[in-house]
C-alpha cells in the first residue's frame, strides 16, 4: 500500500495517526533525496567513463591511422593498396564514432545532471526549509502552549485575557504553517514523478540517437568492409601460392647451394677471413671481410664486416687481382688459406682464408680465371625435366585435355585446383605425348581417366615447356603494367605484349586463354572464378628466367595479368592492336561537357541517398533475402551483379517523364514509396541499395533514378530494362576493371540496371561490365 494522504483537516487536529503520516511523507522524500544524490554520482561517473573511452578509441584510432605497411618489391596489387588503405578508413570510422559519443556525453550533462541538480535543490531542498519551519513552529506552539496551561488563575483577568490572545493567534499561525507545509509534501510527492523520469527518458533518447547514429555509419562501413573482406580474401589465395613457390626454392637451396645460386655481375663473392700483420710483437690478427671478384676486371673488393657489432667496421678496399697461390698447411698454421697479390702491392702477397676446402677451391678456380663450378639458375632452367614442345603433338595434348574437361567436368568444384594422383598424372601425360599412343588415349568417353587427372597433366605439360608460354623475355614486359595504370591501360598493354608472342605462343595461349574463359562462366558451380584460375594459372603461363624471392614476390602481378588476358580475350586475340606500346595511364579524364560520373574509387564508401536512410529498417529486411555473393575480386567479371530485382508497384510515382523513361529525384522517391503498401516498399528500397559487387563507390551525381514508362494499360508501374540496348552519348574510359570503356555511338546490348547505384550493366564488344548510368540514351 502507497503513502496515506495528508487531510488539511487533520492539521487542526495533528493527531498521532496525522503526525505518523507526516513522518512517512518525509522518509519517502529523504529516500528520494538519496537516489537522486546517488544517481548524480553514478551519471558523473558516466560522463568520466564516456570521456575516457572516448580518448582511449581516439588514440586507438591515431594508432590506426599514422601506422603503414611496408611491401615487398616495387608494386602493389590493388587488392593490397585497399588493405594498406583499411586503417586510415577504420580510424576514420572511430573517429567519426566517438565525435558522436562527445555529443551524447555533453547531452547527458545537459539532459540529466542538470535538471535533476536543479529539481533537488529547488525543490526538495524547499520542502527541507518548509520542514524546518514545521518542526520550529511545533516546538514554538506547543511550549507556549504548556506555558499558558501554567498560568495561575489568580493572574488579573485582563492579563489572563491577553494571554489568551496571543495564545489563539500563535496556533492560527501554526495551523497555516501545517496546511502549506502539508499541501508541499503532497505536492512534491506527485511532482518527482515527472521531474525526476523526464531526464532519465531524455537520457535514453540521447543513448538511442547515439546507438542509431552508430547503426547508420556501420550500415554506411558494410558496403566498404564487404569489399575489404573480398581483397583480404585474394590476398590470403595469393599469398598461399606465393608461400609454397618460396618453401619450394628454399628446400632447392638447402639442397644444393651452389646450383641455385643467384646470377650477378660478380664472378665470385663471400665471406673470408684477411690475415693483417702487425708490429713483431703483438703477431697477426685474421678479420672477416665480405669479397668481391670481377673475373672480366679483375677487380677484388673487400668490407670488413662483423655480424656481432651489426655492420661494417672499416672501409671498402678495392684492388687489381695479378695472381692468387694456395697455401700449403707447412706454411701456416691455420687451414683452407690461399694468398692473393695485387698489381699495387707487388711482392706483397694478402692471406685469406676460407670457410671450408670446397670453398677455397671455388675461390681458387674463380680467382684464376677457370670455369666456376657452381651453375646458373639460367642454365639449369634450360635443363629442366621434359620433352614437352609447342608441336602438332603438343596441340593436340592440350585441344584433348580442353575437350575432354569442357565434356565432362566444367562444373567440377574446384577444377584444376584439385590435383589427381602423380602417377596416374604421369601415364597419361606419357601416353598423350607419345605419337604412337596420343591417338588411341580417349579422354572424353574413358572412365579410366578423371576429370582432375586430366587437368593436372594439361598443367604439367605446360610447365614441361623449355620455357613459359608467355617467355622469359617478354616477362618482365607483362610485369610492367599489371603494377600500374589505369584497368584500360593495362588492358591494352597486355594485348600490345601477346602479339609480340611468337606465334605458335600466341596461338597456344589463345586456346587455353578461351577455355579458360568458358571455365570462369561457370563459376557458381565449380568456384573458380577469374581471381581464383589467375592463382592456378599465373605461375604456369609466366615465371622468370632466374628463381628468387624477389620474382617469387611478383606472383601475385602475373597472376593479375592472367586474369586481364581471361577477362578481355576477345578483345586481345581478335583484333589488332595500336602500332606503339600503351603509355600507363593513371586515371582517366572524362570529356568536356560530359555529366557527373558515379565514383567507384577504392577506399572510398557509398553515401546513401536521403530516401534510403529514411527507410533503412526496411532495407534490412530486404538484405537479409539477397543471395551470398561469391568471394571474387572486384576487378574481376565475377564481380559484377549477374541480376537486378524488379519491384512491382501499385501507383505511379511523380516524376518527369523523358522519352520512355521516368525521371525521379532521391527526395521525391522518398515520398512516393512511403506510400506505398509494405512488400512493394521494401522491395523498391532493395532494389535502389543492394550492395553491389565493388561496395566502396561515393556517389558525386545527383540521387536521380531512371524507370521505364509504363505501357498504355499496363498494370505495373515500373518494368525491367532487361535485354535493351542503349547508344553511348558521351566517351568514357574505365577506372576499373569492371567498368567498360567506350566512344560516342557505342550500342550496348542487353542493358539492364546494376546494383551500383548509378550504373546500368551491359554487353559491349563480347565483354559485360558496368555503364555511368547518364552517359547513355537506351534505344
Amino acid at each position: 500500500m502507497g503513502l496515506q494522504p495528508l487531510e488539511f483537516s487533520d492539521c487542526y487536529l495533528d493527531s498521532p495517526w496525522f503526525r505518523e503520516r507526516v513522518r512517512a511523507h518525509e522518509a519517502e522524500l529523504e529516500k528520494t533525496n538519496k537516489f537522486i544524490k546517488e544517481l548524480l554520482k553514478d551519471g558523473k561517473n558516466l560522463i568520466a567513463a564516456t570521456k575516457n573511452l572516448s580518448a582511449a578509441q581516439k588514440k586507438f584510432a591515431h594508432s590506426l591511422r599514422d601506422f603503414k605497411f611496408e611491401f615487398i618489391g616495387d608494386a602493389e596489387t590493388d587488392d593490397e593498396r585497399c588493405i594498406d588503405a583499411s586503417l586510415h578508413e577504420f580510424s576514420n570510422f572511430l573517429k567519426n564514432l566517438e565525435e558522436q559519443r562527445e555529443i551524447l556525453a555533453l547531452s547527458v550533462t545537459e539532459t540529466l545532471i542538470k535538471p535533476l541538480e536543479r529539481f533537488r535543490k529547488e525543490q526538495l531542498g524547499a520542502v527541507k526549509e518548509e520542514k524546518k519551519k514545521f518542526d520550529k513552529e511545533t516546538e514554538r506552539n506547543y511550549s507556549l502552549l504548556e506555558k499558558h496551561l501554567n498560568l495561575s488563575a489568580k493572574k488579573k483577568e485582563l492579563q489572563l485575557q491577553e494571554a489568551d490572545n496571543q495564545v489563539e493567534q500563535n496556533r492560527k499561525h501554526f495551523y497555516e504553517l501545517s496546511l502549506e507545509y502539508v499541501c508541499k509534501l503532497q505536492e512534491i510527492q506527485e511532482r518527482k514523478k515527472f521531474e525526476c523520469v523526464e531526464p532519465v527518458l531524455s537520457f535514453f533518447q540521447g543513448l538511442f540517437t547515439f546507438y542509431h547514429q552508430g547503426y547508420e555509419l556501420a550500415k554506411d562501413f558494410n558496403h566498404y568492409k564487404m569489399a575489404l573482406q573480398i581483397n583480404i580474401q585474394n590476398t590470403r589465395n595469393r599469398f598461399e601460392g606465393t608461400r609454397s613457390e618460396v618453401e619450394e626454392l628454399m628446400n632447392k637451396i638447402r639442397k644444393n647451394p651452389q646450383e641455385h645460386k643467384r646470377a650477378n655481375h660478380f664472378t665470385m663473392e663471400g665471406y673470408l677471413y684477411v690475415q693483417e700483420k702487425r708490429p713483431a710483437p703483438f703477431g697477426s690478427s685474421w678479420v672477416k671481410h665480405y669479397c668481391t671478384y670481377r673475373k672480366e676486371t679483375k677487380k677484388f673488393t673487400m668490407i670488413p664486416f662483423e655480424h656481432r657489432s651489426g655492420g661494417k667496421v672499416g672501409d671498402e678496399e678495392l684492388f687489381v687481382l695479378t695472381y692468387c697461390t694456395k697455401r700449403n698447411i707447412d706454411t701456416t698454421d691455420r687451414r683452407f688459406c690461399f694468398d692473393l697479390e695485387t698489381s699495387d702491392r707487388p711482392g706483397v702477397p694478402v692471406t685469406m682464408q676460407a670457410f671450408s676446402e670446397e670453398d677455397r677451391k671455388l675461390w681458387m678456380e674463380a680467382l684464376d680465371g677457370k670455369e666456376a663450378l657452381f651453375i646458373s639458375l639460367n642454365r639449369a632452367n634450360a635443363k629442366q625435366e621434359g620433352s614437352a614442345q609447342l608441336d602438332k603433338i603438343g596441340f593436340t595434348v592440350i585441344k584433348k585435355c580442353i575437350s575432354a574437361v569442357e565434356t565432362r567436368g566444367i562444373n567440377d568444384q574446384g577444377l584444376y585446383r584439385v590435383v589427381g594422383v602423380s602417377s596416374k598424372v604421369q601415364r597419361l601425360l606419357s601416353l598423350l605425348m607419345d605419337a604412337k599412343t596420343c591417338n588411341e588415349v580417349d579422354l572424353e568417353n574413358s572412365v579410366d581417366w578423371e576429370v582432375k587427372t586430366i587437368t593436372s597433366a594439361m598443367k604439367q605439360y605446360l610447365r614441361s615447356l623449355p620455357e613459359p608460354l608467355m617467355t622469359y623475355e617478354l616477362h618482365g614486359e607483362f610485369i610492367v603494367p599489371a603494377k600500374s595504370g589505369s584497368p584500360e591501360s593495362r588492358v591494352n598493354a597486355v594485348h600490345f605484349l601477346v602479339h609480340k608472342l611468337p606465334e605458335k605462343n600466341k596461338e597456344m595461349l589463345e586456346i587455353l586463354v578461351k577455355h579458360l574463359a568458358n571455365v570462369s562462366k561457370h563459376a557458381k558451380r565449380n568456384l573458380m572464378t577469374v581471381a581464383n584460375l589467375g592463382v592456378v594459372f599465373g605461375p604456369t603461363l609466366m615465371r622468370p628466367q632466374e628463381e628468387t624471392v624477389a620474382a617469387i614476390m611478383d606472383l601475385k602481378f602475373q597472376n593479375i595479368v592472367v586474369e586481364i588476358l581471361i577477362e578481355n580475350h576477345e578483345k586481345i586475340f581478335k583484333t589488332l592492336p595500336d602500332a606503339t606500346f600503351p603509355e600507363p595511364i593513371s586515371m582517366s579524364v572524362s570529356p568536356p561537357n560530359a555529366p557527373p560520373r558515379q565514383s567507384r574509387r577504392q577506399g572510398q564508401r557509398i553515401k546513401r541517398p536521403l530516401a534510403v536512410y529514411n527507410l533503412c529498417l526496411e532495407l534490412d529486411d530486404a538484405d537479409s533475402h539477397s543471395s551470398p555473393r561469391e568471394d571474387t575480386p572486384p576487378g574481376s567479371m565475377d564481380s559484377l551483379s549477374s541480376q537486378s530485382p524488379t519491384p512491382a508497384f501499385s501507383s505511379s510515382p511523380p516524376g518527369l517523364l523523358d522519352g520512355n523513361h521516368l525521371i525521379m529525384d532521391s527526395r521525391d522517391l522518398a515520398g512516393w514509396t512511403t506510400n506505398l503498401p509494405g512488400q512493394s516498399r521494401t522491395s523498391m528500397v532493395s532494389w535502389m541499395n543492394t550492395p553491389s559487387a565493388n561496395p566502396t563507390a561515393t556517389s558525386t551525381a545527383p540521387s536521380t533514378y531512371f524507370f521505364p514508362n509504363p505501357a498504355p494499360g499496363s498494370d505495373r508501374a515500373v518494368e525491367s530494362v532487361a535485354h535493351r540496348k542503349a547508344r553511348a552519348v558521351y566517351p568514357c574510359e574505365a577506372e576499373h576493371s569492371s567498368e567498360l570503356s567506350f566512344q560516342i555511338g557505342a550500342i550496348f546490348e542487353d542493358v539492364q540496371f546494376s546494383r551500383e547505384p548509378g550504373w546500368l550493366e551491359g554487353t559491349l564488344n563480347g565483354k559485360r561490365g558496368l555503364i555511368p548510368q547518364n552517359y547513355v540514351q537506351f534505344l
